[in-house]
């Protein structure tokens, strides 16, 4: 059973995770060619955080624990084959960048499930981080962090060319990154019936933050091949890496 210090700390980094969800309200006051130069940069820094989450941290941690088995690469490969599959089935697609005007309301509302189905597996993986070690749970937790505010904020975009409201776009986020305690508190009790349920949520977070990064993020800077922009890119990319390997220290 999770001790207590392990629920407090997994509900207060759920709870950050999911304020991230009004990170748009900031960009109200910002043009839309300032905002897309800035976005960029926080998702090239969300890439190298997820990559470095992945390797430095979860990976390393499972190894430790488990040994490196056939078993956990194969609950890798799932993870990147799910969220294929999540992205494909729910037309899942993580808006980074604002978009034009032209979305309706139905599209919106697919965007708010998918984005409650991720946030769920959000609650899960970090859930299933902090039965590993306070250290992981701390590490998936920034690097959640780091990848929903580019997200967040792109999804605002949407909702707003929409025609939501500005309360009722923050509002609709915010419900939707609730999920997440559905997800934590899923992994918490399921550990008292499944033993050891972290090594099966684990590889497969793994794997999603390698399909995320790889899939989702890193594409978005290959439509930007200014030499400039793409040395800020760079920099902001080690800059996640870093920010991620520092912590290592700290274990």
């Amino acid at each position: 059973m999770p001790s207590f210090n392990i629920w407090i700390y997994s509900l207060v980094s759920v709870l950050i995770v999911s304020l991230v969800s009004l990170a748009g309200v900031f960009t109200l006051s910002l043009k839309y060619n300032k905002l897309k130069k800035i976005l960029i940069y926080l998702v090239s820094f969300a890439a190298g955080a997820l990559l470095a989450g992945a390797f430095l941290h979860l990976l390393p941690e499972l190894i430790e624990e488990y040994g490196f088995s056939l078993g956990i690469s194969s609950l890798i490969l799932l993870g990147i084959v799910l969220f294929f599959i999540l992205e494909k089935i729910i037309c899942w697609h993580h808006y980074h960048m604002p978009m034009g005007k032209g979305h309706n309301h139905s599209v919106s509302y697919m965007i708010l499930v998918g984005d409650g189905l991720h946030n769920l597996l959000d609650g899960l993986i970090i859930g299933a981080s902090y039965l590993i070690s306070v250290p992981t749970g701390i590490a998936a937790t920034i690097a959640v962090a780091l990848h929903e505010i580019p997200q967040e904020i792109g999804d605002f975009g949407v909702l707003l060319h929409s025609g939501f409201s500005k309360a009722k776009a923050l509002a609709f986020n915010f419900i939707s990154s609730l999920t997440a305690f559905i997800g934590l508190i899923l992994a918490l009790v399921l550990t008292n019936y499944i033993g050891n349920i972290q090594f099966f949520i684990l590889p497969i977070a793994v794997g999603g933050f390698i399909y995320i990064a790889g899939s989702d993020l890193i594409p978005e800077l290959n439509k930007h091949p200014n030499v400039k922009s793409s040395i800020l890119e760079l920099i902001s990319f080690l800059s996640g890496i870093l920010i991620m390997a520092s912590l290592l220290f700290f274990e």
